[in-house]
């Protein structure tokens, strides 16, 4: 692959309109335990997101918030956005469309938007307590699409928002776990940002969430993926890289002694883990 810059260029940016108004923004560390193409066990970490309005929640990777409402250098949000592929973390929306849950990401080689009635989650409320964050929690539990969780909650932030698609509690939920995953709240903001709704991009591919959600686990738990994340692209003949198909624009940028590529603004992996779903 050529070096084509330094800077990262990004296509122009798609019409967005502003849906609510943030009432605070609440930042999870989020970690994803697995295991690489040889069996290691690896810990990946992000940040996570969440904008809650008075009727849309907004939960998106850390790097998707620096880009509209904070200041950030090119080449930080270059090596974030980089590992944050890594993690297959969507941005969703809760509440919209009213009653609906709408989810937006991108799968090489295409960007999807999936959307769904906002599903109840059945929660059975514990009477165990604990201290996370500086906040007293109650417990609660649930299995959710194949996945159980533990999550703990505050009444002291009236809210039955979360990180990611976990909500509907009498209160923030503060930290939640499954075998292989945990949030845990590490910031909250009293800030009123805009949030706004998917971009209006007519190359995205639209579709039932069930659908969107059959073909990320179809891509991601293919035993192939962490070998060669490109295994599904008919294209890409032995992992090699074109500007072939809806690809537009692809660059590689030399950081800290590794090429990162980028394609449409979006980084690709050469390298994966085995896929941990957060939902089967």
């Amino acid at each position: 692959m050529t070096i084509m810059a330094l800077v990262l260029t990004i296509g122009a940016q798609g019409q967005t309109e502003v849906i609510d108004t943030a009432q605070f923004v609440a930042v999870y560390d989020y970690e994803c335990r697995t295991q690489d193409d040889e069996g290691t066990s690896v810990t990946d970490s992000m940040q996570v997101v969440v904008q809650v309005g008075r009727t849309v929640t907004k939960s998106m990777p850390r790097s998707a918030y620096k880009k509209t409402n904070e200041s950030a250098e090119e080449e930080d949000l270059i090596m974030i956005e980089h590992q944050e592929a890594v993690m297959h973390m969507p941005t969703v929306w809760t509440g919209f469309p009213l009653g609906k849950t709408t989810v937006r990401e991108w799968i090489f080689p295409h960007e999807f938007e999936g959307s769904e009635a906002t599903p109840d989650i059945a929660w059975t409320l514990t009477d165990d307590t604990l201290t996370v964050s500086g906040y007293l929690c109650q417990q609660a539990t649930a299995t959710h699409r194949g996945v159980k969780w533990r999550v703990w909650y505050t009444d002291e932030i009236p809210s039955s928002a979360g990180p990611w698609r976990l909500r509907g509690l009498p209160g923030l939920i503060v930290k939640a776990e499954s075998e292989a995953h945990t949030f845990c709240l590490a910031e909250l903001r009293m800030e009123a940002s805009p949030i706004t709704a998917p971009e209006k991009n007519p190359d995205v591919q639209r579709m039932a969430y069930a659908k969107l959600l059959k073909h990320r686990n179809d891509v991601y738990g293919n035993r192939q993926y962490a070998k060669n994340p490109f295994f599904h692209v008919p294209d890409l003949n032995g992992g090699q890289l074109s500007l072939g198909g809806s690809i537009r624009h692809m660059y590689v940028f030399q950081m800290n002694g590794q090429d990162l590529v980028f394609a449409d603004g979006h980084p690709l992996l050469m390298k994966a883990y085995m896929y941990q779903p957060l939902e089967k």
